[in-house]
């Protein structure tokens, strides 16, 4: 069940939507409480994949709105010629092409919120109208020669630098000013470790319901090498990478060894996907030669072939390296369990 349509509205409280419990997250959480019912605009900052929409419905959850619609843009995604009349709407024969009236995003949020992703992304001319709108809470569809009175909660997100932009004259500063009323700051992965174990325990609950598997959880190997990375797609890399090695994982824990044939997403970032083959991916080391070894032979209950090719190398040089390092399977080398799965926060 997908976390956010559970529910009408996506409406979750700020506790379920905003996994995790360092201090700083707290911190996200008690305000969202605070600030939710007091039905003013919301300005929410953070790295992309920090879970800037989640924080923006986890205040359309805990607000008077909550049973309103709760409605999403992504600036960035829509062309600028297209915002404008997306969020507007537009008349019948407004323009070249508008065959039928369409009423628009922020008359489709009516009595709810609606949530302004990357507002960064908005032409001058766009953000000098939805200045007006949230003053006015009235719009004009293309079109259109009357005012339309709505009643709309704005929530804006951006990871870009607004002060930095209005420097360079490409974002209005009475719109920051405005939108700046509430800030919400959200943390990068990196800035919150510890909540790591409670985002793939998460994680793995939903994907096996997807699924229909009983994957247990992750191993402690694979979590250690979790907390290690710097993570610059945050919390959606995270996920993303955790889908990932949940697909290949053979045994009941995913493992570092699933874990490292993804090296490529955690050392280099997703964007090396479309160049490389799996032919040609980078050996990454991650951890020393003894604890690869033993991990590829447990994530394979000590098959020396599969271990072979997890490690990519020949099955006689597994031998070789585990007489080297005189490892056993049984012994105290070797964990007699699983290494109990995700460790809860």
């Amino acid at each position: 069940m997908n976390r956010l349509s559970a529910l009408p509205n996506g409406q979750w409280p700020a506790e379920e939507l905003l996994v995790g419990h360092c201090e700083n997250l707290l911190h996200v959480r008690n305000l969202i409480r605070r600030i939710a019912p007091a039905d003013m605009t919301v300005l929410i900052t953070g790295e992309t994949g920090t879970g800037k929409e989640l924080a923006a419905r986890a205040i359309h959850g805990l607000s008077p709105r909550r049973n309103g619609p709760f409605v999403s843009v992504n600036c960035a995604a829509i062309p600028d010629s297209l915002l404008e009349s997306e969020l507007f709407g537009f008349e019948k024969g407004a323009f070249t092409g508008a065959m039928i009236r369409q009423q628009g995003k922020l008359r489709a949020a009516h009595r709810g919120t609606i949530f302004l992703d990357e507002v960064g992304d908005m032409s001058l001319q766009t953000q000098a109208k939805i200045l007006r709108t949230i003053e006015s809470q009235e719009i004009q569809p293309l079109g259109e020669t009357r005012n339309i009175s709505i009643d709309v909660r704005v929530v804006a997100a951006t990871h870009q630098n607004l002060e930095r932009l209005i420097s360079e004259q490409k974002f209005r500063a009475d719109l920051f000013f405005r939108l700046n009323v509430l800030p919400v700051y959200l943390p990068p992965l990196r800035e919150r470790r510890d909540d790591i174990p409670e985002l793939v325990d998460c994680f793995i609950r939903e994907l096996n319901q997807r699924y229909g598997r009983c994957v247990a959880g992750v191993t402690k190997g694979g979590l250690r090498l979790l907390r290690n990375q710097e993570w610059p797609g945050n919390v959606r890399q995270l996920r993303n990478v955790i889908e990932g090695a949940y697909l290949i994982c053979s045994s009941q824990f995913v493992t570092a060894a699933d874990l490292r044939w993804l090296h490529w997403t955690l050392a280099k970032g997703p964007h090396l996907t479309a160049q490389l083959s799996s032919q040609e991916l980078p050996h990454v080391p991650m951890a020393p030669e003894p604890d690869r070894l033993l991990e590829a032979l447990q994530a394979t209950r000590w098959n020396k072939s599969k271990a072979a090719e997890i490690l990519r190398c020949s099955r006689m040089t597994v031998y070789r390296r585990i007489a080297k390092y005189g490892l056993q399977q049984e012994g105290p080398l070797v964990e007699s369990q699983p290494d109990g799965g995700l460790a809860n926060v």
